[in-house]
Order: structure tokens, then sequence, then C-alpha cells
């Protein structure tokens, strides 16, 4: 029976994305969240795997306690195992620090793993970096934007699309698969999964010591992005509403933008003399 571990990510809802403009990072706590898409399709990908020829599937993540609803809904859609990497001292870390801190969990919790599967990509900041530097610090292969999986025996078959060539690649076990979201179309969670979800399973909590993460360790894999400044970007625009009898409103609206309006279409017409 394989052993497959899926790294997944809360992710704040795309309509909510609350900046602490003072630290550069997001403030996830005053925010709703959600799993990041892509590491569904990576839990979905898991799940086919399981129910083909059998696997045990843990989870992880790291974030603060709200990421727990995440882990949750991945026991609920049919992992076996749960475990929340949560601490003040990991908070703000970037893809690199990221990185260690999942290995070195993985190192310690999930030993003898076969197959590692992430998603291609988060939500939030689309880097696509923790994936390739996790298999980096595990000394495993790798292959990024997975749309299918094979396994025969102790090789792994990967299909996926770059650059618009179709590769087919294969790999031994242990490996790291990041999924993306073109193929393994989620499932929902059955009233059964849920129940054993939120009802008969324990989430494993851990921190920076029970990983046997010091400070020094910290200081040398800490976060190596710096972020200058963070900024939103604010509409420069006014809307402006014309009220009145409908033959007024429109004699209103050209006197103000007859002028603009005309430049626009003098344009377009000078285009298609050129073309």
């Amino acid at each position: 029976m394989l052993n497959i571990v899926v790294c997944i990510k809360q992710v704040p809802m795309v309509t909510e994305l609350p900046w602490d403009e003072k630290t550069g990072t997001l403030r996830r706590d005053l925010a709703a969240g959600m799993m990041n898409p892509a590491c569904k399709h990576a839990v979905e990908a898991a799940l086919r795997i399981k129910e083909a020829q059998g696997a045990s599937i843990t989870v992880l993540t790291m974030g603060p306690t709200a990421a727990e609803e995440v882990l949750r809904e991945a026991l609920a859609m049919g992992a076996d195992r749960a475990i929340l990497i949560c601490d003040r001292t990991l908070a703000g870390s970037d893809t690199y620090a990221t990185s260690f801190v999942l290995a070195e969990a993985i190192k310690k919790e999930v030993r003898g793993f076969d197959l590692i599967l992430c998603g291609a990509y988060t939500s939030d900041s689309e880097t696509a970096q923790v994936g390739p530097q996790l298999a980096e610090e595990l000394h495993i292969p790798a292959a990024a934007y997975a749309e299918h999986l094979d396994i025969s025996g102790r090789t792994l078959c990967v299909r996926r699309l770059v650059d618009n060539f179709r590769e087919t690649l294969e790999m031994e076990f242990p490996a790291l698969v990041t999924v993306s979201m073109e193929q393994y179309e989620p499932r929902y969670a059955s009233f059964a999964g849920l129940n054993q979800a939120f009802i008969e399973s324990d989430i494993s909590v851990l921190n920076a010591q029970a990983l046997g993460i010091k400070a020094a360790d910290l200081d040398a894999h800490g976060s190596r992005t710096k972020v200058r400044k963070v900024f939103i970007r604010k509409t420069q625009k006014e809307n402006v509403r014309i009220t009145g009898a409908a033959a007024n409103a429109v004699g209103e609206f050209l006197d103000r933008y007859q002028r603009t309006i005309g430049a626009v279409i003098g344009k377009s017409i000078e285009a298609k003399k050129q073309i």
C-alpha cells in the first residue's frame, strides 16, 4: 500500500485580500479562507490512487489555527490523517522557509513516504515554488504541472502539458509531483465523510519545537524574500449619473462626452485605414 502525502494550503477568498502594508504580508486572520483550488485537485489525485490500488493519505498544511478547516475538508473527501503546523515564529514564511518546514514535518511524521502531491500553484501568490523546493529539501525527483498519473509497481508515470508540448515522464518512488487543474475534478464530501472529519477525526497540531526546528535552523533556512512595499491600486475614475427624461439625458451625455467619443471613433477609423 502506498504512503501518500498531500501538502495543501488555506488561501483567502479571492474577493478578500487584506494586506498589512507595514509588514507586507496577508492578514489571513481577517479573511475568509478556502482550500487552494489546485491543492484540492491534488487531494483528488491522491484519492483516485487510493481507490485504484490502495494508499494511506496524510494531508499536511502550515498556517494559523483557522487552517484546520481545509484539513477537515480533505478528511471529509477521504484523506486518512491530517497534520497542522502552527507556530507564530513561522508566520510570514516565504516559499524557501515553508519548504524547509514542510520537509522537516514529513521526515519526522511520515517516514517511509512514497509520493508527495502538491497543488501546482496557489491563488494568493502564484509562485509555483514550494513543490520543487520541497523536493530539493528531501532530495527526491520531482515533476510539475501533472495532468495525469499512472503507477506501475514502484514506477510513476506523469503526463503533463508544458510550453504547448505534451510530455510523459517516468520516475521511481519516492517522488514529488505538483498537480495542475486540467484533470482530477474534486469530488464533493459525503455526509459520512463530513461526520468522520468533524466528529471522529483528530488533527495533529505541531509547532517548531515539536518538529525539532531551532532558532539557528530558522536563521539558516529563514525567508529570503524581502517585501519592500505593498499597496492597493485605487481607481482614479468617478462614476457619473445622468437622470431625467431620455432625450434630455442623451443631450447632456453628448454635451459632456462628445469630444471624447469623437476622438476614440477617429482613432478607430484611422486604424482600420492602416489595416
